[in-house]
């Protein structure tokens, strides 16, 4: 098998025992997130014990499953030594932290996500495989597997976001030093709700488009997955992930109009989609980049070339073939998770 192939290793075989048909104990970074939660639950479903570190910015209820261990506190600025220590006794380390290409930092967006999502990963990755870890399962972006697939377009090269990504997978896998297996899932757009969150779409789409007369779209489609899906394929990759593996994980292929159509019915309204053409969504990401960068801001992606080059385009892959045979995840009704995002979107206006 060779280095970057969907699904594969980088052929860095250590011929460690793995974690098959054996109940683990799995370590979460990021365990009251809404990767980390769902993770969790899946989990302990599949028999596996679970502990977790997580930043105390909510409030723990009778919804979050007591048999999952909790301890608070912030990774990126842990010392070492008190990070080894969380680490010892776990088979596993779910890594389900980090920023994403939404944020727009001040100064630097490549030194911003080189710093949070390569160096703070590693670091964790470091300390657990110190600590007797023998399997990580890092979340990460599926915009690594257009950046292998289309080399022509140079989407790393041309986005700090991603080049950061690509950056964090191969420094992850390469921190295993024959000790330990790593295995990236490289996610897309993912739906769902946990207690006491916000979604993430709120922002992104129904505070932004869902007040106007009408909805904006753009041709083009993408992979999408619900998160039950994803804590799915979490399982699947401690139990069956290979050391150097890069997974795109998804449910469904589906067009902008199909998921804004099913969208507005979770929000509980009903407006006309108008598409926008290519040179127009160029033409406004180029905007947006002047604006940024009068306020001192750079973002994770190039708008100027996200909504010209990726955005209309179908970002989407057969996950059967390139992930679920392998990991064994079964995958979920997409359409219900948009719907249930948008019902809790709408329950926090």
């Amino acid at each position: 098998m060779r280095a970057g192939e969907e699904g594969t290793s980088d052929g860095l075989d250590n011929g460690r025992a793995g974690t098959r048909n054996r109940p683990v104990k799995a370590f979460i970074v990021g365990g009251t997130g809404f990767i980390g939660y769902h993770a969790a639950l899946a989990c302990l479903a599949g028999g596996h014990r679970v502990d977790s570190v997580s930043l105390p910015d909510i409030e723990l209820g009778d919804w979050f499953p007591a048999a999952a261990g909790v301890a608070y506190g912030d990774v990126f600025r842990m010392g070492e030594d008190k990070l080894t220590g969380l680490f010892r006794g776990a088979d596993a380390m779910v890594y389900a932290v980090g920023p994403d290409e939404r944020i727009v930092p001040t100064g630097s967006a490549y030194e911003f996500f080189h710093e949070r999502l390569v160096v703070s990963c590693t670091r964790v990755i470091r300390c657990a495989r110190m600590a007797g870890v023998r399997k990580a399962v890092i979340c990460g972006s599926y915009f690594c597997h257009f950046d292998r697939r289309w080399p022509e377009k140079r989407i790393a090269e041309r986005n700090p976001y991603v080049r950061c990504r690509v950056e964090q997978a191969r420094a992850a896998i390469r921190e295993g030093r024959g000790e330990m297996d790593v295995c990236i899932l490289e996610l897309p757009f993912i739906f769902g709700s946990m207690p006491e969150r916000v979604p993430l779409w709120k922002e992104v789409i129904a505070d932004r488009f869902f007040h106007l007369p009408v909805v904006f779209s753009a041709e083009g489609g993408n992979a999408m997955v619900s998160v039950r899906t994803v804590a799915q394929a979490i399982v699947g990759a401690i139990e069956h992930g290979e050391h150097g593996a890069r997974y795109p994980i998804g449910d469904v292929n589906m067009t902008h109009r199909q998921m804004l159509v099913i969208m507005m019915e979770g929000y509980g309204i009903k407006r006309p989609i108008v598409t926008i053409p290519r040179p127009l969504l160029a033409i406004a990401g180029a905007l947006i980049k002047r604006r940024q960068r009068a306020a001192g801001r750079e973002g994770g992606l190039d708008l100027a070339f996200y909504l010209k080059c990726l955005f209309p385009e179908y970002l989407t892959y057969d996950a059967e073939s390139l992930s679920k045979r392998t990991l064994g995840y079964q995958g979920g009704d997409v359409r219900e998770a948009i719907l249930e995002t948008m019902a809790a979107c709408r329950r926090a206006d």
